[in-house]
């Protein structure tokens, strides 16, 4: 690579990190909240605990909007390469006597909504989890991790699925350690879209990432996959900016030597990087919209060997082993962000593997409408789990006419 691209690199590195902590001020013991964050954001400056799920801290929140109590909390995951990170989130309690042996848990992988600290979804607890007073109804704490780089130091390692995915079942973890929570060791992960994908990275590495907990189910809400497929239908998209935040991302979570960025982002992309910081979705579609994907993509990454091994190792389509937990699937049939043909693809390969798995598609609904429509078959779904209900799952979804329900055998 040549020096002076090293250089752009670097100097583009350091100004991200520092608009991404957003730190007033560094003590020799705590690093201060992103700018226009509450105080709660500020984090040591060196882990007290490096013990994945270890709760360093947490705070009881006004829960306008949520019929439970809501914390706040800062707990210890994992970074890509296995180091400890910080990572905030939220937990949410419900207002019932806890059972015997404590709450059951969903934890919750969100979706795309940026990659910097103000785009934490616990700033904003009562937009934080779809259908989470519902989920609170049926007598399940709700888990919400922000993932690591919003809400803490450093860039979000957008699409990267094992990060996201240790982040949503650590934060099980730390609910274990948060006694007004009573949780039980016993959790579904739901989640959509880019949380879609967190779901499916927890389904491959949640029995034997945290064998002190049991995965008792996972949904996974219209999952990114078959990412060369979903990179030709992204390229002439208004979710190209996607693919900007991705490489990003990649670079953020390995680095320059293993994801080099200026292989695959023209000079101009590099020169928005900081973007990335200032603002969230929205704000990242309108600063790049204006420019075509060749003024910020160089090249197919598929067509350049480093990148193509790491968008394979991220991609639920490459997953290798099945497990023995049920896996939902759920997707709009008009789904405007991921083409329905991709999760056909996705069920298929994991059928391949032996892996217990049904697929709704809810013909009409979008990426997003789908959610609500859905919400009582999965609340459904995610009950049986919990309570022992056979698999195969016998329930036939009834949300709306003309569901397309698939299993392995259909």
């Amino acid at each position: 690579m040549p020096a002076v691209a090293v250089g752009v690199l670097a100097v583009m590195a350091v100004a991200i990190a520092a608009c991404s902590s957003g730190s007033g001020s560094t003590t020799a013991s705590t690093i201060a909240a992103p700018t226009g964050l509450p105080a709660f954001y500020a984090v040591p400056a060196t882990l007290p605990s490096l013990t994945p799920g270890a709760l360093i801290k947490s705070e009881q929140i006004a829960s306008a909007g949520i019929q439970g109590r809501v914390f706040r909390v800062l707990y210890v995951s994992e970074d890509v390469k296995g180091k400890p990170v910080m990572v905030t989130g939220l937990v949410m309690v419900p207002t019932t006597p806890p059972p015997t042996g404590g709450y059951p848990v969903v934890t919750w992988g969100h979706g795309t909504n940026g990659m910097a600290d103000q785009c934490a979804p616990s700033l904003s607890p009562a937009d934080a989890v779809p259908l989470a007073n519902r989920l609170l109804a049926r007598g399940w704490v709700v888990t919400a991790s922000d993932y690591q780089g919003e809400g803490t130091p450093g860039l979000l390692p957008y699409l990267v699925g094992v990060v996201a995915a240790r982040n949503t079942i650590d934060i099980v973890r730390a609910a274990g350690h948060l006694s007004a929570a009573h949780a039980s060791k016993e959790y579904v992960v739901w989640g959509h879209s880019e949380g879609g994908q967190t779901a499916m990275f927890s389904l491959a590495i949640g029995n034997s990432y945290a064998p002190g907990l049991h995965l008792m189910g996972v949904v996974a809400g219209a999952p990114p996959s078959q990412f060369q497929d979903i990179y030709v239908f992204l390229k002439s998209s208004p979710y190209r900016y996607y693919l900007f935040m991705a490489g990003a991302g990649f670079n953020a979570a390995y680095g320059n030597s293993v994801a080099p960025l200026s292989e695959v982002i023209t000079d101009k992309g590099i020169s928005l990087l900081p973007v990335l910081t200032k603002g969230c979705s929205d704000y990242i579609q309108k600063h790049t919209q204006v420019y075509s994907l060749a003024d910020l993509v160089k090249a197919d990454p598929f067509t350049v060997p480093a990148w193509k091994k790491l968008l394979v190792a991220n991609d639920p389509g490459s997953l290798t082993t099945a497990t023995s937990t049920p896996l939902l699937m759920i997707q709009g049939g008009s789904d405007e962000q991921i083409p329905v043909v991709t999760t056909q693809l996705l069920m298929k390969h994991v059928c391949a593997l032996g892996q217990d798995v049904e697929r709704w598609v809810y013909p009409g609904q979008s990426h997003a409408g789908v959610i609500p429509v859905s919400g009582n078959d999965m609340l459904t779904w995610i009950n049986d789990r919990f309570t022992g209900v056979a698999n195969p799952d016998p329930y036939q979804p009834s949300g709306e006419a003309g569901i397309m329900v698939s299993t392995c055998s259909t």
